[in-house]
């Protein structure tokens, strides 16, 4: 017979801290999921098919959801070593300058998105260098009879949580047409030990009262998240927008400064304090350091009008270090925000009913 353990809200603080509950609650092992991150840092792509022999001067890259996460990260990790003009695509049309100048990427973990197969397609059409990512599916299909250059990904996780494997197999295809150096790609190899002792810091055996992830999900508990950056750092935020969202199953939203200051600044300013939000300010020592001034000041002027904002200072020695210590402890926190919602934190079995009801 087996007996589970149940908690009312009142005992959530109890709840983190229970093994058995979180083993109950995290069926299939999305904390292990996770725990593979130094492994995929320490991926080495391995490159089929041949580059196109074209001058390239414009770069697209294609995903949806977790699969655009490394594109949009690497926008910015690469944006000192490129000088071509990037662009991610989350949609169904490529931009009308591609040709056969122009250097897409198509990002599918699953390889059967079907937005991206579009672009795929039209990126074919148009004669445009194309190379594709993804764990299999249709998208590795064309590719092979196509002859385009591919990448596999290891498959076993789901896309959010394989980002960092997206983001080497990226940085690979880039560094084969000869558009970047390898240093970012390095930085995240050199950087798997030191995130995997992060990792330990935040598993579920490390208690609560020692346990960064743990207590920053307990502030979201019945809450709305909502992640402020600076444009650094925008990526992140996105990330964590998104772990909330699948991960956690709460509605979440991210936005960034000094945009916000323009307009959302403005929208705090009515209705009671008491809203239902839980605000995080996710701060970088590598951005302007004015971006952490307009978040303080921000803050501190909406007293009385919004819930105080929690600053998350991103951890690392250099860029790469710091995104990689922010998708970590996005993964872990909303696992941990998951358990505590009684919710699955793999399953996404309603955006799977949605693409199956689309077809």
């Amino acid at each position: 017979m087996v007996y589970f353990i149940t908690y009312g809200q009142g005992d959530a603080s109890k709840m983190l801290d229970d093994i058995n509950v979180i083993k109950q609650r995290d069926p299939s092992d999305a904390l292990g999921a996770v725990g593979t991150m130094p492994q995929q840092a320490r991926f080495e792509p391995e490159i089929e098919g041949a580059a196109g022999n074209s001058q390239i001067s414009s770069v697209v890259l294609v995903g949806m959801g977790g699969s655009a996460l490394a594109a949009d990260m690497v926008k910015v990790l690469i944006k000192d070593q490129l000088t071509l003009p990037v662009e991610v695509v989350k949609g169904y049309d490529l931009p009308s300058y591609v040709d056969p100048s122009t250097l897409v990427v198509a990002i599918s973990h699953s390889g059967n998105t079907e937005e991206t197969l579009e672009c795929y397609r039209q990126a074919r059409e148009r004669g445009a260098n194309v190379s594709v990512m993804s764990t299999g599916g249709e998208l590795i299909r064309l590719a092979e009879i196509d002859g385009v250059l591919r990448v596999r990904i290891p498959s076993g996780a789901q896309p959010r949580m394989s980002t960092v494997y997206h983001l080497r197999a990226l940085l690979k295809i880039l560094h084969q047409y000869n558009l970047i150096g390898s240093r970012v790609y390095d930085e995240i190899a050199d950087a798997a030990s030191w995130l995997g002792d992060w990792l330990n810091e935040w598993a579920a055996e490390r208690p609560e009262e020692h346990n960064y992830a743990k207590q920053l999900a307990q502030k979201t508990v019945g809450k709305t998240a909502v992640f402020y950056s600076g444009e650094l750092t925008a990526p992140i935020a996105y990330k964590w927008k998104i772990s909330w969202n699948e991960t956690a199953k709460n509605v979440a939203f991210c936005s960034r400064y000094p945009e916000f200051n323009h307009n959302e600044f403005i929208g705090w300013s009515s209705h009671p304090v008491d809203k239902p939000f839980a605000v995080f300010d996710l701060t970088s020592s590598f951005e302007r350091s004015r971006i952490a001034e307009r978040m303080d000041l921000s803050d501190r002027m909406l007293s009385g009008m919004r819930p105080k904002a929690t600053q998350v200072s991103l951890v690392g020695d250099n860029l790469v270090q710091q995104f990689l210590w922010g998708i970590a402890l996005a993964d872990m926190t909303s696992i941990y925000g998951a358990i505590l919602n009684g919710v699955d934190p793999t399953a996404v079995d309603l955006i799977e009913k949605f693409k199956r009801s689309l077809k």
